[in-house]
C-alpha cells in the first residue's frame, strides 16, 4: 500500500446513555493509503458514521489516535480542528446538503470563500470542479433544477474545493438510482487520479464497493474483517466477506 493519508490506532469512542458508557468504537486500527477509495460497510449501528466523524474531526475520541496527512487530530484545538475541517478535510452526505438559495458554481465556492481564497480564483476552481464532474453546463442552476445524481456530484464537486487531504463520504448513493450510482462512482474515480484525492467511503451499496481498491467491514465498534476488490470489481472472498459484514 502507498503511504498513508490516514491512520487510526486503537481508536474508541464512548458515549454516555444516563449513567452507563456506550461503545460506539471499540479500538479501530485502519491504515488508508494516499489516493485510495476505502470503503466501509457493515450493519446500522456497527460505528461507521462515528469513525467517519473522527476521521473528520467533527467528534473527539475517548482514547486513540486519528492522524491525517500527517496531522494528529488529537493534539488540536477547537480553533485548530475547525481550520482542519476546512482545509483537509472534504464531506459528502447521502442528501447533498447544499445551500438551496445558491446556484451550483456558488456552492462549490463557498468552502473557498470561508477559506478566504480569493473571489477570482473561487469562480475558476468552482468552474473547473463542475467541468471535472460533468455539469459544466448546469453552474448557474440551483439545486431544485438538477437530478438527485446531478447534487451529488456538485457536493462531491464542493468537498474537493479547498483541495482536501481525504474526502469522507457517507452513503453517498443512499438516495441515488443505480444509473446515478454508478456515474457518481465514475466521478470519484476520476476525480482521485485528477485531484490526488483520498476517499473514505461508508456504503450499503454494492456499486460503490466494486469500485474501491480496499473494503473494510466493521461490526460492534471494530474492524472484523478486510479485503481488496478484485478487477472484476468484485470482492475477494465475496459471500463469506458480505455475510460476516451486514449480516
Amino acid at each position: 500500500m502507498s503511504e498513508a493519508m490516514v491512520t487510526t490506532v486503537d481508536l474508541q469512542r464512548r458515549y454516555k446513555r444516563g449513567k452507563f458508557p456506550v461503545p460506539a468504537l471499540n479500538g479501530v486500527n485502519l491504515s488508508v493509503g494516499k489516493g485510495e477509495i476505502v470503503g466501509i460497510i457493515g450493519p446500522s449501528g456497527s460505528g461507521k458514521t462515528t469513525l467517519l466523524n473522527l476521521i473528520g474531526g467533527l467528534d473527539r475520541p475517548t482514547k486513540g489516535t486519528v492522524r491525517v496527512d500527517g496531522v494528529e487530530l488529537d493534539k488540536l484545538g477547537d480553533a485548530e480542528l475547525t481550520a482542519y475541517r476546512l482545509r483537509k478535510v472534504g464531506f459528502v452526505f447521502q442528501f447533498y446538503n447544499l445551500i438551496p438559495t445558491l446556484n451550483s458554481v456558488e456552492n462549490v465556492e463557498l468552502p473557498m470563500a470561508l477559506a478566504k481564497v480569493p473571489a477570482a480564483e473561487q469562480k475558476e476552481r468552482a468552474l473547473n470542479l463542475l467541468e471535472a464532474v460533468g455539469l459544466e453546463a448546469r453552474a448557474d442552476h440551483m439545486p431544485d433544477e438538477l437530478s438527485g445524481g446531478e447534487q451529488q456530484r456538485v457536493a462531491v464537486a464542493r468537498a474537493l474545493a479547498n483541495h482536501p487531504s481525504v474526502v469522507l463520504a457517507d452513503e453517498p448513493t443512499g438516495d441515488l438510482d443505480s444509473k446515478s450510482a454508478k456515474k457518481l462512482m465514475e466521478v470519484m474515480k476520476s476525480l482521485r487520479k485528477e485531484e490526488h484525492a483520498t476517499f473514505v467511503v461508508v456504503t450499503h451499496d454494492p456499486i460503490v464497493v466494486a469500485e474501491c481498491n480496499r473494503v473494510c467491514a466493521v461490526r460492534d465498534g471494530r474492524i472484523t474483517r478486510e479485503s481488496r476488490i478484485g478487477a472484476d470489481g468484485k470482492i475477494l472472498d465475496s459471500s463469506r466477506f458480505v455475510m460476516d459484514a451486514l449480516f
